[in-house]
């Protein structure tokens, strides 16, 4: 039998007439060289001899014969053969007399796929540029296509009716054998199992997946392979590429980051140059964009997130990342925005009268470096338009190929949803922040007898901004309050309830209520409000300081001690009862007294200040303690002092999470 490539459109297919009883009555050449068996061995045998059937009723469908679509059928030589097979209903005589047959046809599945009338994907037509092969429950070879039968020299086993259990010197099949039993047995695909094989002086590295092939009935009938070659570099490269991109991009939530990974992973592998631009609303994250605003002569401006070159300095793009970026009418970048589709010029045309007239920036960048192909692609994620994202080559002198495009569209799509992401990541952050900078206190002051200063750090690597908050409360007799506290978790949601808890705090304050009574109604408070709906909690320290005895009273929720600095500069951290979070509703809380003399400075903070993954809590407050012990002899303000403690401690590495710090000073 030949391959499935070169088997005619035109063959006859087999043929059998069936009466009301399932019983064959006609009997077709075809179908006696597809069976095996002549008219004489089957007129008046059931079609039940030839089929495998299940014998149950199908919904008013005779139980002798096949559903439309692929099954198979037993040929005399004991061979099952899979076919697409069709059952059609046939009337004959008039309304008194008419009796009921049906007519059954059968096209092997091999002549079936060449011609593309079965109900397979048209992705599995010969031309497709990956190898692929359907195999039967044997493991025989059934149909291939044309990228597999340029293998079949090293892989003979790409042959119709070639077995893979039958033995080829120095070919292995025993764990595909395997890995397709297994896909047969539970139907379900194997994706992206890495294969090798030579032969003679071939060698072949295959990334093979598996997918199941299932009859009309319902049941396994056999395994399709697809096999794509990499053993050449440049497939090998594409494949790695592709796997590099699905581990790379989107590992962080920052547009320019985003981009700029886009950029270089495509250089050099694929292009010599790439560049990606946004518009400004895609970099400030604050609107919804459907397609970048034009300016007043319909140039829509960019910004540049991300360029890479094979050549140092990135000579080809006259513009440098998070520059303005101007494109011009008729060019390929506005035919990309409008049209949504990508744009392919195998072979750049730089000849007078194009598009480049009208750019003089990139004609003499495109002239001096040699740019000679190119593609244009537009980022698109759910429905909208993000931005182009522009390859090119130079030192390469292969123009790109309808394979390259395949690669760079499969890389701005992943890059795509990744800029999406961080898009709407950024958009809430900036509302979280600027609703937790609008909540927290814009004119912090002590009283006549305590200094206070404060500082908050929002978070760079968390889905957004925390409920870290602070506040500084004048109380009746020159008292003050103190406070801190942290919201878990992050985002709008966060710094909607930090700003509740903060009034409420206020509010209770203002009742004279000892530290530990106002925690127990700020815990009860909380949790009638969460009753209901997602279960929130929050830590917080609240001390009350009173000049007139030198007395701090402090209780805590599940919060850290503040830290002690006395006048001789010793740093100690109270052991507080260490209480439950606010809005559990247990209530147990405990006040704690201290005597703080003039020049005792306190330090109040959250755990994003002393907490890290590589550090715990014991061993972030003994970093604090040695900043502040650092700090307390330099008589620096307060303001200096928090700038210095914090500095200290994060540096110029991104907060984990959120910070807050309040300090006061006892004077005299």
């Amino acid at each position: 039998m030949e391959a499935a490539g070169s088997v005619s459109a035109g063959v006859t297919p087999a043929v059998a007439v069936v009466d009301g009883a399932g019983t064959v009555i006609g009997w077709t050449g075809a179908a006696a060289e597809l069976t095996g068996y002549g008219a004489a061995d089957i007129l008046g045998r059931p079609i039940g001899t030839l089929l495998p059937l299940d014998g149950h009723d199908r919904g008013g469908e005779r139980a002798d014969l096949p559903r439309t679509g692929l099954t198979e059928v037993r040929r005399r030589d004991g061979e099952v053969v899979m076919v697409r097979a069709d059952a059609a209903p046939l009337s004959l005589g008039d309304a008194g007399s008419r009796q009921e047959f049906w007519l059954v046809s059968a096209i092997p599945a091999a002549i079936d796929l060449a011609t593309g009338t079965g109900p397979l994907l048209e992705s599995l037509m010969s031309s497709f540029p990956v190898a692929m092969a359907i195999w039967d429950r044997n493991l025989r070879c059934v149909w291939f296509n044309e990228a597999a039968e340029r293998l079949s020299d090293g892989y003979p086993y790409y042959r119709i009716g070639r077995s893979l259990t039958e033995v080829v010197p120095g070919i292995d099949t025993q764990a595909l054998q395997d890995a397709m039993r297994e896909v047969l047995a539970d139907s379900r695909p194997t994706i992206d199992r890495e294969a090798r094989w030579s032969h003679g002086d071939q060698e072949r590295e295959l990334s093979v997946s598996l997918l199941p092939l299932a009859g009309a009935d319902g049941r396994p009938l056999g395994v399709c392979s697809v096999a794509l070659d990499f053993s050449s570099s440049k497939a090998r490269d594409h494949l790695d590429l592709l796997r590099e991109a699905s581990v790379r991009l989107g590992s962080t939530l920052d547009v320019m980051e985003t981009a700029q990974e886009l950029a270089e992973l495509a250089v050099p592998v694929l292009a010599d140059y790439v560049t990606v631009d946004l518009p400004e609303a895609m970099l400030a994250g604050t609107e919804q964009l459907q397609r970048p605003a034009a300016t007043e002569v319909g140039i829509p401006v960019f910004r540049r997130a991300g360029v890479a070159s094979v050549h140092d300095g990135a000579p080809e793009s006259p513009w440098k990342r998070k520059e303005t970026v101007s494109v011009p009418p008729g060019s390929p970048f506005m035919e990309v925005l409008h049209s949504r589709r990508p744009h392919l010029e195998r072979v750049l045309d730089t000849s007078p009268g194009t598009w480049l007239d009208l750019d003089p920036a990139r004609a003499r960048t495109t002239h001096a470096t040699g740019m000679h192909s190119l593609i244009v692609i537009p980022l698109q994620a759910r429905g909208d338009v993000l931005g182009v994202a522009t390859f090119a080559r130079t030192s390469n002198p292969a123009p790109f190929t309808r394979n390259d495009l395949l690669l760079a569209e499969e890389l701005v799509m992943r890059a795509a949803l990744s800029l999406d992401n961080a898009r709407r990541y950024t958009r809430e952050r900036i509302t979280a922040l600027a609703l937790q900078r609008d909540l927290l206190p814009h004119d912090l002051c002590g009283t006549s007898t305590v200094e206070v200063a404060s500082r908050y750090l929002p978070s760079d690597t968390h889905g957004g901004v925390g409920g870290d908050w602070y506040d500084a409360i004048p109380l009746p007799g020159d008292r003050i309050a103190l406070v801190v506290g942290d919201v878990t978790g992050h985002g709008i949601n966060a710094a909607a309830t930090m700003g509740r808890l903060r009034t409420a705090v206020r509010t209770l304050a203002y009742l004279d209520l000892p530290p530990d009574e106002l925690l127990t109604h700020l815990d009860h408070l909380m949790a009638k409000e969460a009753r209901g709906f997602d279960a929130t909690a929050a830590t917080c320290l609240y001390a009350v300081y009173d000049p007139q005895s030198g007395r701090c009273t402090m209780a805590a929720a599940g919060h850290p001690p503040p830290a002690i600095v006395t006048p001789s500069g010793d740093v100690t951290f109270p052991a507080l009862p260490a209480g439950t979070p606010i809005g559990v509703e247990l209530g147990a809380f405990q006040s704690y007294d201290l005597h703080l003399p003039a020049g005792t400075l306190l330090a109040l903070y959250t755990d994003g200040l002393i907490e890290t993954r590589q550090a715990d809590l014991d061993a972030g407050m003994a970093r604090l303690g040695d900043a502040l012990a650092h700090a307390a002899p330099r008589s620096l303000t307060l303001e200096r002092m928090c700038t210095s403690v914090i500095g200290s401690i994060v540096g110029d590495a991104p907060a984990e999470d959120d910070i807050a710090l309040l300090m006061a000073r006892i004077q005299a």
